[in-house]
């Protein structure tokens, strides 16, 4: 099963997991240096749910901004 929303096709997005060591300038060092970067997946908050479509029920997975936002019918 994709970890995609079934209503608006929200999926996982890409992005990177950043370390920084050494102490901010501020605080009286030398400043953030980067020391690693790997790659990482922005997962979307989904719930699975049983909606009310056409007056009959099934089980879907939608996310929770759709939920929220009333775009389905629990039931």
């Amino acid at each position: 099963m994709p970890k995609v929303c079934e209503i608006c096709g929200k999926g996982s997005l890409v992005g990177n997991r950043i370390v920084r060591h050494g102490l901010a300038k501020k605080k009286g060092g030398i400043g953030m240096h980067t020391t690693g970067i790997s790659r990482r997946r922005f997962l979307p908050n989904l719930q699975k749910v049983r909606i009310l479509e056409k007056g009959t029920r099934r089980r879907c997975t939608i996310c929770a901004q759709c939920l929220k936002n009333g775009k389905v019918t629990k039931g």
